[in-house]
């Protein structure tokens, strides 16, 4: 098995309208020509940022495939496996899942994850949450084996429920997704903590790509996506606008720092 490789997250700031969402990751995936990459990461809702039900409804039918072609031509050009963070799927019952999407480096989906732990918070008088209202919870942890070891996946609320994390990396994750659009307000204060924490208390990188600046529907997210390493260090972070960064992954500082500190792993539960 391998154990380097090369990540990059890209940092968005996301709306209602796919087609401007396409044109913004295009000129991302512009900046990444005549790199070696392996894996991109992109944040929670890249495809469509939006609170409308019906916004959602006319994305899926009419922009949805456009977008998951477009990614997967980027994945085939670059030679690359990309997580899509999240875009909508419709269920059955007309509410939608919240899904994380895995497109392998041939432009095959070979994975996906929907999110368990939905938004649901009331942040004060004029900010308030509740993805419950159009969206059903996922069932199911799931991780993928990458060329270089398991990945856990996740999405943004799922990081302040820490057995999720344990059961991943009990099952072998030794890297874990965690797309996001994380709120300004609650970004500020925990944020930076929460992803360190994950980091630390399993001996996992954490690769987490985040919607960032105020958006179309008035929302504003706190950006400052990060790459952390299974000490907790940060080896890399964005600061609040549209970009992206990048790390040099090696698989054997899990094995090192999982040896040092053996309760990232030994536990019961």
């Amino acid at each position: 098995m391998k154990t380097k490789f090369n990540v990059v997250c890209f940092q968005t700031n996301s709306s209602d309208v796919p087609e401007e969402n396409i044109e913004m990751l295009e000129k991302l995936f512009s900046l990444q020509k005549n790199k070696s990459i392996d894996l991109i990461c992109l944040p929670e809702c890249v495809s469509i940022f939006t609170d409308s039900q019906l916004k959602i409804k006319d994305y899926i039918k009419d922009s949805h495939d456009l977008f998951i072609k477009f990614i997967k031509s980027k994945a085939k050009k670059l030679r690359t496996y990309i997580l899509v963070g999240s875009s909508p799927h419709l269920r059955n019952n007309k509410k939608f899942y919240n899904r994380s999407i895995l497109i392998n480096k041939f432009g095959k989906e070979v994975f996906y994850y929907d999110k368990i732990n939905l938004f649901d918070v009331s942040l004060g008088k004029n900010e308030n949450y509740f993805e419950s209202k159009y969206y059903d919870p996922g069932k199911k942890i799931k991780l993928f084996e990458l060329p270089w070891g398991k990945l856990g996946m996740s999405i943004c609320y799922d990081l302040r429920f820490p057995i999720l994390y344990k059961k991943l990396a009990k099952k072998g994750a030794i890297f874990f997704s965690i797309p996001a659009a994380f709120t300004y307000t609650t970004g500020i204060n925990h944020w930076h903590a929460l992803i360190r924490t994950r980091a630390i208390e399993n001996g996992c990188y954490v690769f987490a790509a985040a919607q960032c600046g105020k958006h179309k529907n008035g929302r504003r997210t706190f950006g400052h996506s990060l790459i952390v390493d299974p000490w907790g260090n940060i080896i890399s972070e964005a600061d609040e606008k549209v970009g992206f960064i990048s790390a040099k992954i090696d698989t054997k500082l899990v094995k090192d720092i999982r040896k040092k500190m053996p309760a990232t792993t030994n536990y019961t539960f």
